[in-house]
């Protein structure tokens, strides 16, 4: 995408959309140009079908995905409605013949980015990269059986999202609190195709879980504070508000007894939920020993 030399270095305010590919570290050296070039496929019918000209976007490669700038003049709804139900028909299509489906995270988020001869910057560029990151998403993918999800920004959510429009259903959103490295944020997550997502099915992560990766090759471990450790994402309530950590005497103690639909958690660490004192995760407290001793 050409600028003007008077731009240089001024930020303006663009659409950031980070694509990463689900367990990109599991694809061998022979596997990854056609993984790669699946991704591309997707990305650009989806565009084509959209109406979008991918030319007058900003295209950085990331190894096991893509990252980009959409400029002002292309309507975010658009990329929000038509062009995110066209990526989901796309990868249906490709994953129709493949033995091992390709999975797909998706973040927006809309903020001041700079453009250099090098690339783009900003902490909206940082933002929606970690958010296509968290590792909620990875363990949304699998608890659903997806191979597309979608997360945007708080502020993306409330002022476009919440709003609706064509192909774009603010009810089938639902908020996390994640602690990403530049600080606390709200994600909104949407699986396309799917119901609101439910997070009481995130299955606890285990100590092996979350090492996929956070950089462009998704091979090494999760920087601190992404949300794939103890510090993962938290539950909020319907407009996004933290409701803080669900103990004794907390937000959820209050409530109980209160019928407000299905309850949505997110197990991190070595927490377990259960409804009902019905356990839905094998459940572990304190240390695990051998069969025929007690645990400490």
């Amino acid at each position: 995408m050409e600028h003007d030399a008077s731009d240089a270095g001024e930020a303006r305010y663009e659409l950031v959309i980070s694509v990463d590919a689900r367990r990109s570290g599991r694809y061998g050296d022979a596997e990854k140009p056609r993984m790669r070039e699946r991704i591309y496929r997707i990305l650009d019918t989806a565009f084509a079908q959209a109406g979008v000209d991918r030319r007058a976007l900003y295209t950085g490669d990331r190894g096991d995905g893509v990252l980009m700038a959409v400029p002002g003049r292309i309507a975010v709804t658009r990329l929000l409605g038509l062009w995110m139900v066209e990526v989901h028909e796309s990868l249906r299509e490709e994953n129709s013949s493949l033995r091992v489906p390709l999975g797909l995270r998706i973040a927006m988020h809309v903020g001041p980015v700079r453009h250099d001869s090098n690339g783009i910057n900003g902490r909206a560029v940082d933002l929606a990269c970690r958010l296509a990151d968290a590792d909620v998403g990875r363990r949304l993918l699998d608890a659903e059986g997806a191979d597309l999800v979608l997360v945007v920004s708080g502020s993306l959510y409330h002022d476009v999202v919440s709003a609706g429009g064509k192909f774009i259903l603010p009810e089938r959103f639902a908020p996390a609190e994640l602690d990403l490295k530049e600080g606390e944020f709200t994600g909104w997550f949407h699986l396309p195709g799917r119901a609101r997502p439910d997070f009481s099915r995130l299955a606890p992560q285990g100590p092996a879980e979350g090492v996929e990766g956070s950089g462009s090759s998704g091979d090494g471990p999760l920087p601190e504070g992404s949300g794939g450790k103890g510090g993962g994402p938290r539950p909020v309530d319907a407009e996004g508000r933290d409701d803080g950590p669900l103990d004794e005497g907390g937000p959820a103690a209050a409530d109980e007894g209160r019928d407000d639909g299905p309850a949505r958690y997110v197990a991190g660490g070595d927490l377990s939920v259960n409804r009902d004192n019905v356990y839905h995760q094998p459940v572990h407290i304190g240390r695990t020993v051998d069969s025929d001793r007690r645990k400490g």
